[in-house]
């Protein structure tokens, strides 16, 4: 199963803090410098330093210009990305990180995105830490990243544009529509969230949790430039697997998830239109979805819709139940769901075979039950009863020894 990766930025986060992160947990230096070089070839030299940050062991990443760095706009940096050989996923999350940024600085200087100069989506330093830290990702092997909330400073900060207040604009246009929260500490001083730290967790990462949920597989610190007195400028990194039970057998493990549930009450939609809304919620890539009669104020029936998906989801559920249900809003809220292991087996019946679906819990069979797709097929097929068919499957899956309480 894929691990999962989360972002303390109570403190902040910047590009080079979050690669730091990385690396500190595990990343392949080696695996970080080849994708850079993909993109800038023989422009950077990237190192790391171990630094202390008031008291905390760090890793600090040095991103150093072999000579002078061309002006590009986004469309040629773009164009470089796109044909760098990159890994796919890679190059996937380098895309979606800058895109975000192109996005926000066009708005804020008025220019299309193609136009934003290469400076304003990040000079050769952002691009190594973007890539850096997408490829650092792919290497520790983390599908899913998510964050705390961020938190961002105050005061004023220097930029190419003249002395801005903090956040900057491009941090705000980058938090405005996504996943992040705002951590409310007043104490932190300075430009504390970098519009490329801000960005790669609204372009990756998938939802706000205040604490991780997991085995820890490993931790990383990333450092800041700065020292500050009183409070360490670094950002966290915890890589989770999913919490495991039982004998140790090969594939003996519960998968305990974090997911979206997500809700909509409706009474005024034509009953015959719902084995149609669950259906497109499935083809959207819902893990489940089922209905509730209810009773709603004044004594009107009703429906409530409930729809389990994966966090990075959400978006397109709703946009389904917003769509093909007369709901004017749908509410939200994360769960976390603990599952058998699952496999499937396939048993042999008189009119042909049957995939049979095995749950195991601790090196023993909790249930296995027949696909009901296949035994409706067999049954069309061959014009006999259903309940013929799935009791043959049953039996057929009991001779081959796949029955609850059996060991494997």
């Amino acid at each position: 199963m894929e691990r999962h990766g989360w972002v303390d930025a109570s403190a902040g986060v910047a590009g080079d803090m979050l690669l730091g992160a990385l690396l500190d947990a595990g990343a392949d230096l080696d695996v970080v410098r080849s994708a850079v070089e993909a993109v800038l070839p023989g422009q950077v030299v990237v190192s790391i330093d171990r630094v202390l940050r008031a008291g905390l062991s760090a890793v600090h990443v040095r991103v150093q210009p072999t000579g002078e760095p061309p002006a590009r706009s986004w469309a040629d940096l773009r164009r470089l990305i796109q044909q760098s050989g990159l890994d796919e996923q890679v190059r996937a999350g380098v895309l979606s990180t800058f895109t975000l940024l192109a996005k926000v600085e066009a708005g804020a200087h008025g220019v299309s995105e193609d136009d934003v100069h290469f400076h304003e989506v990040g000079a050769w330093d952002s691009v190594a830490d973007v890539v850096g830290v997408c490829a650092a990702l792919a290497d520790l092997g983390v599908g899913q990243l998510s964050s705390g909330p961020v938190g961002l400073g105050s005061g004023t900060v220097r930029t190419e544009h003249g002395e801005m207040p903090v956040p900057v604009p491009a941090v705000l246009g980058l938090l405005r529509g996504s996943h992040l929260v705002v951590a409310g500490d007043g104490t932190l001083v300075g430009e504390c969230a970098t519009p490329t730290g801000v960005a790669l967790l609204s372009a990756l990462g998938t939802s706000t949790v205040a604490s991780p949920a997991g085995v820890v597989l490993a931790t990383g610190t990333g450092a800041g430039t700065r020292d500050v007195e009183g409070r360490a400028n670094v950002t966290r990194v915890v890589v989770l697997g999913p919490r495991t039970v039982g004998t140790g057998v090969a594939g003996d493990e519960d998968e305990d998830r974090e997911l979206v549930e997500l809700a909509a009450t409706v009474d005024d939609l034509d009953p015959r239109v719902w084995p149609a809304v669950v259906e497109e919620l499935l083809v959207a890539g819902a893990l489940d979805a089922w209905l509730t009669p209810v009773h709603m104020k004044k004594g009107r029936p009703g429906t409530v819709v409930s729809v389990l998906a994966e966090p990075g989801d959400r978006n397109r559920m709703v946009d389904v139940l917003l769509e093909h249900t007369t709901t004017l809003g749908v509410r939200s809220h994360m769960v976390r769901r603990t599952a058998l292991e699952r496999r499937w087996v396939e048993v042999v019946v008189p009119w042909g075979s049957v995939r049979v679906k095995v749950g195991t819990r601790a090196g023993r069979i909790l249930s296995a039950t027949p696909e009901l797709e296949d035994c409706r097929t067999l049954a069309g097929r061959h014009a006999i009863p259903l309940r013929v068919v799935l009791r043959a499957a049953e039996a057929a899956a009991q001779e081959g020894g796949w029955v609850s309480g059996a060991a494997i």
